[in-house]
């Protein structure tokens, strides 16, 4: 038999690698600001600002509906990732029940779950209610705690709800940081931070203590209806010319 023999296969001609283009920056590209390039705000310009608010709004008050420092409490336990028109629908009924801790208790966790069973996470905000009255009675007198550290210390109550109480119904110069603030504080360039507590602090760091027992409320209302999530309401708020949002349609 004849030994077959096979060709090398040609070998390929090498292919040239493409030179990669280079990127040539727009000479008219906007850099992309952020807050952190943006000059801070002056004193001046945050009395100003606060000054606005007062002047707009002397008297501004938490919408929570609440008739004692208990039922705030409650309120505000109960306003944790809800609507204050939402909790002050529930609770109309249920504060002409129970306004007391012993009140509370009366009526028990069964009984407070029909009341509030509109509000998202009934069940868990019932059983801390009941927990909360229990603890006020046993340890507090049946008073309300006026420590951030002991109404911190009640089931279902944080630091924003401390804050809250203290504020609203002790007169303390605390702030009190939810969406609405984070939000505004963020937006602003006010009190820049990652956390709520980063923005609670930084703002209590800038607001002059002349402004401080109603400033949360300011801003909380300054958020909910111009500073709004999706869509600012740039066109009619009062400190636009101070706002240092890179955003800002005015």
């Amino acid at each position: 038999m004849a030994k077959i023999t096979r060709k090398p296969a040609p070998r390929k001609a090498p292919v040239p690698k493409k030179k990669a283009k280079a990127v040539v920056a727009k000479p008219n590209a906007p850099a992309k600001k952020t807050l952190k390039a943006i000059k801070h705000w002056t004193p001046a310009e945050v009395h100003e600002v606060f000054s606005r608010f007062r002047k707009a709004n002397p008297e501004p008050k938490g919408e929570l509906e609440h008739v004692n420092p208990f039922t705030l409490l409650v309120a505000v336990v109960l306003s944790a990732q809800a609507t204050d028109a939402g909790v002050n629908k529930a609770t109309r009924a249920l504060f002409e029940v129970a306004d007391t801790p012993q009140k509370m208790l009366d009526l028990g966790e069964e009984s407070l779950r029909e009341y509030i069973k509109t509000i998202g996470l009934y069940r868990t905000k019932a059983r801390n209610v009941i927990a909360l009255s229990a603890k006020v009675l046993s340890e507090f007198g049946g008073e309300v705690p006026r420590t951030r550290a002991e109404i911190e210390s009640l089931p279902g109550a944080g630091r924003k709800t401390a804050n809250v109480v203290l504020n609203m119904a002790f007169g303390e110069h605390t702030m009190a940081v939810d969406t609405h603030v984070f939000r505004v504080g963020n937006r602003t360039g006010l009190a820049p931070g990652k956390t709520p507590l980063e923005v609670e602090l930084g703002l209590e760091k800038v607001i002059p203590a002349e402004f401080m027992l109603h400033a949360h409320h300011w801003l909380i209302l300054h958020g909910r209806y111009t500073c709004l999530a999706r869509k600012p309401r740039c066109e009619v708020c009062l400190i636009n010319d101070l706002c240092r949002w890179p955003e800002k349609t005015v």
